[in-house]
């Protein structure tokens, strides 16, 4: 029988350099960035075969006399499709390895120079062997004999001989007199076939550049080269490469020249960058990057896809690939509305058959989407059978109800577009030589009528009481364009509401217009509530067409672009300016969990051209270059802080007087209510982390990595607003707090309210239609579709509906998409371990913990209020989606740290 042999490699200092190697520096000398060389070399050492015991492996460090033995405990977590996944030779032959201790290599590093040389001090080097398998971990330990004068370990470098990647979670140090070292790694590590640099993990202490031990200040620099990499090449799926490119993967112009899309980025179409992939160019299109079934995003930025949890990206891959197009097969008639309002009960009811599941486990799904799929018993076919939403479960009728029009401009979906009108008439600002007459339908007159003499327009104005959905200037440019499309139509639209005595909003009139197009007059009509039954249906319908194009707008605007897309160049500027141990790193690092990812594939199949929201929202093929049109026209940094953005649409004022600073236009305005207490526990946390690491603003001044970061942002990740004056400057603690709130609110708060309540409220699709296909009646109508309009209203109201195909298809997204994945990570819940290693820090977050539970109490409080009508009242679903925290599902509620879904 063959006994087990090891080559003894780990009695000395490593003197091997493949990757971050430490080779003599000398501090001070002006070389710290100097190039990673690619040579290797022969042991000094000769092999040795010795006798083998996994726990009698120890590295040794030069003399023994004044050392101390340290254990390194390593924890790797068993994945789906990575380490410990993989059959056949290659895993045979990485567990016999496992078992000798020959597949995965550490290599101390000291955070000290050399006192005599100033040179770096040699590593000390071993490898780890397998001890144990439980609970979807594997552990790995070694020993290390650790010289006194060898100092504090201040990183790890890691070779991982497997044939494949591996996920791991962390490395602990144990044995030293001042306590354990740890090491949180929670990364992919590559496997040495792939790549043969070794990877560097630093240990958990927080450091600004200029505070770096001497002994860690090259790796720090050199890791930061490898994250920003040369700009050259495709990427391969195993890099941690972060660099910029513009939106040119959203066509597919080789497939089809219907599916040609303009570049987002640039003068002609401004916009945020994206994640460069490198991808080549399309044969017919050399502006246009070839689209792949899988997007490369930087490794650490994919879903870690751990063992035994369900993870969101999965189940929204699956809904995208596998339900929606067998969804796509039952119902063959694309442009076949639901002729009652019945039919449309039946999706909760019933459900829809769905034809089988091509390549799909079907039982691996209906356990993935339990919500969503379900089997028929008898014949084990698959039924999409939709959950009811809470609103109408609450109240058939809400949708029907003005009030609640009204008041989901405060507490639905989109709280972000409602805002004060302080100037009348109300006037367009777009070319009237090309639009037509900029003056608004909406005369002193109608208002005057509507508020019944409580007031003048006037007054109204004056007291704050009118207020205004605009969507003319936006829309009215794409009017013409989308009316080509086939199956839909568009106007630019404003809708007037009035804050009554009660708090809550009426909503008076809805102006809808068209441009002047194919050599008609420009068209624009009024529409008012009234009591006669013509003028109530075209109420309906009119209110139809605003929430279509407060649909497209919440999806386009408040949701991707100002969240999804907007935080992309954040999170690549981070990666690549910010070292892992920077303070400013780790505290936005949990910010940024997966969203690169889930952007990716949003751009797949979600907002590229002929998907998803192409096909089912008004603005049609134009929808990606609508959202560039509001990039341009409205997005401001400054502007995404919460307060601000309050005061920018006139929903508060500065006062010092009042809670936040602040005072509210409409009292009871839940999403502002909340949002504001969330906004301010968030600012106390930042403060309370940026003032203990930048007690004075010259560390802020001289901070090279910080400054370089929010340059990065400014002049190359939002390149198309680079020379825009509202940007804040970065001086001192104080900017540096604002900036960071900003962008930790966007990443947490605002996403949350612009997501977690999308079925809540657009899973009955009546109540926020995300299209409307038909134009008004009353516009240049046909004999024969006003005589059928007054003979069965309801059929015009439905066939201006979407399509069932697209409201079932939007429908099974959009479940999916409220739904809290069971790994999700909630903002204040758990604690960074490098925030719990430092004393000061872990208070403040327990602070901050503390506070978000009060939050939770408060907001259970004001919607137990029966004085706050926006929140409370029979059939109204009370507002929780900024409440902290959230069991998995689809609830309604929780905020967590980052866009993860």
């Amino acid at each position: 029988m063959l006994k087990p042999q090891l080559t003894h490699q780990s009695s000395q200092y490593s003197t091997q350099t493949p990757f971050l190697q430490l080779k003599p520096f000398i501090h001070g000398n002006g070389n710290a960035s100097l190039p990673i060389s690619r040579h290797s070399f022969q042991k000094k050492n000769k092999s040795v075969r010795v006798g083998f015991t996994p726990s009698s492996i120890k590295a040794v460090a030069g003399s023994t006399e004044k050392a101390t033995s340290v254990k390194a405990i390593v924890t790797v977590k068993l994945t789906v499709g990575g380490f410990l996944s993989n059959l056949g030779l290659a895993r045979g032959i990485d567990d016999i390895k496992d078992l000798l201790g020959q597949t995965l290599q550490l290599e101390l590093v000291s955070a000290e120079l050399d006192p005599k040389t100033g040179l770096e001090k040699k590593t000390i080097k071993g490898y780890v062997h397998k001890t144990s398998q439980a609970e979807g971990e594997v552990k790995y330990e070694s020993s290390f004999e650790v010289p006194v004068e060898f100092g504090e370990v201040g990183a790890i470098l890691v070779e991982n001989e497997h044939h494949k990647e591996m996920y791991l979670k962390d490395i602990v140090l144990s044995g030293f007199s001042n306590g354990p070292v740890n090491i949180d790694c929670n990364s992919w590590v590559h496997s040495k076939k792939d790549n043969p640099q070794k990877r560097v993990f630093f240990s958990n202490k927080s450091y600004l550049p200029s505070q770096t031990p001497n002994g860690l200040k090259r790796l720090r620099e050199e890791e930061l080269k490898i994250l920003r990499g040369n700009g050259q090449g495709e990427r391969k799926t195993f890099e941690r490469v972060y660099d910029y490119d513009v939106y040119n993967d959203l066509g597919n112009p080789d497939s089809s020249a219907n599916l040609k899309r303009p570049v987002l980025g640039g003068e002609q179409h401004p916009y945020p960058r994206r994640c460069r992939t490198g991808r080549l160019r399309t044969e017919t299109d050399p502006l246009s990057e070839e689209r792949s079934s899988s997007v490369y995003v930087p490794r650490d930025e994919c879903f870690s896809e751990v063992k035994q949890l369900t993870f969101s990206a999965k189940a929204v891959y699956s809904v995208l690939h596998a339900v929606v197009p067998s969804l796509e097969t039952a119902i063959i008639d694309t442009d076949l509305g639901f002729p009652y309002f019945t039919e449309i009960d039946k999706l909760y009811n019933e459900g829809v058959n769905l034809p089988p599941l091509k390549n799909q486990n079907t039982q691996f799904l209906r356990t993935l989407l339990p919500r969503l799929l379900k089997a028929i018993s008898d014949t084990q076919e698959n039924v999409l059978k939709f959950e009811t939403p809470e609103t109408m479960d609450r109240d058939k009728f809400f949708w029907f109800r003005d009030a609640e029009f009204g008041r989901q401009t405060l507490a639905g979906l989109n709280p972000y577009s409602i805002r004060l009108i302080t100037e009348w008439p109300l006037k367009s600002k777009l070319d009237p030589k090309i639009y037509g007459p900029p003056e608004s339908a909406i005369t002193t007159e109608m208002i005057q009528k509507e508020i019944g003499g409580i007031m003048t327009v006037e007054e109204a104005i004056r007291q704050k009481k009118l207020f205004i959905l605009d969507y003319h200037d936006l829309l009215l440019p794409y009017v013409s364009k989308v009316r080509e499309i086939k199956g839909t139509t568009l106007y630019g639209s404003r809708t007037v509401f009035f804050l009554t005595p009660s708090g809550t909003l009426r909503p008076l009139a809805i102006e809808l217009t068209r441009p002047p197009m194919d050599g008609k007059p420009q068209w624009k009509e009024v529409t008012m509530p009234c009591w006669d039954a013509t003028g109530i249906w075209l109420w309906r319908l009119a209110k139809a067409h605003v929430l279509a194009h407060d649909s497209g707008y919440h999806q386009l605007v408040s949701h991707w672009l100002r969240t999804h897309c907007a935080t992309e160049p954040y999170i690549i500027a981070t990666n690549r300016q910010l070292s892992a141990v920077h303070p400013i790193y780790r505290l936005l690092h949990p910010h940024f969990r997966y969203t690169m990812e889930i952007n990716a594939l949003a751009r797949e199949a979600l907002v590229n051209g002929g998907g998803i929201i192409e096909t089912s929202f008004s603005p049609g093929k134009y929808s990606m270059e609508l959202s560039s049109a509001a990039y341009d026209l409205q997005w401001q940094f400054n502007l995404e802080a919460l307060p601000a953005d309050l005061i920018n649409r006139g929903m508060a004022v500065e006062d010092p007087t009042a809670p936040h600073g602040l005072k509210l236009t409409i009292e009871d305005y839940p999403f502002a209510n909340d949002g504001l207490l969330l906004w301010d526990n968030i600012k106390e946390w930042v403060s309370d982390y940026v003032n203990h690491y930048y007690p004075n603003p010259s560390l802020i001044q001289c901070d090279q990595e910080l400054q370089a970061w929010w340059t990065e942002i400014r002049t190359v990740g939002h390149a198309d607003k680079k020379d825009e004056p509202w940007w804040p400057v970065l001086k001192t603690p104080k900017d540096l707090i604002e900036i960071i709130t900003t962008i930790v609110w966007v990443t947490s708060g605002h996403h949350a309210a612009v997501n977690f309540g999308q079925y809540t409220y657009a899973g009955y699709f009546p109540n926020r239609p995300t299209i409307a296909r038909t134009n008004m009646p009353t516009e240049e109508p046909s004999e024969e579709f006003w005589k059928n309009f007054l003979m069965k209203p309801e059929g015009a109201l439905l066939q201006c509906f979407p399509s069932q195909i697209q409201a079932t298809r939007v429908m099974a997204v959009l479940d999916i998409l409220s739904t809290h994945s069971p790994d999700e990570e909630y903002l204040g819940d758990g604690i960074e371990p490098a925030w719990a290693e430092n004393p000061i820090i872990k208070g403040a977050f327990e602070r901050f913990n503390g506070r978000l539970l009060e939050l939770e109490g408060t907001i259970d409080e004001r919607n137990a209020n029966r004085e706050l009508r926006n929140r409370n009242g029979a059939g109204v679903v009370p507002y929780e989606l900024l409440k902290p925290f959230s069991n998995p599902g689809v609830t309604g509620k929780g905020v967590p740290y980052s866009i993860s879904i």
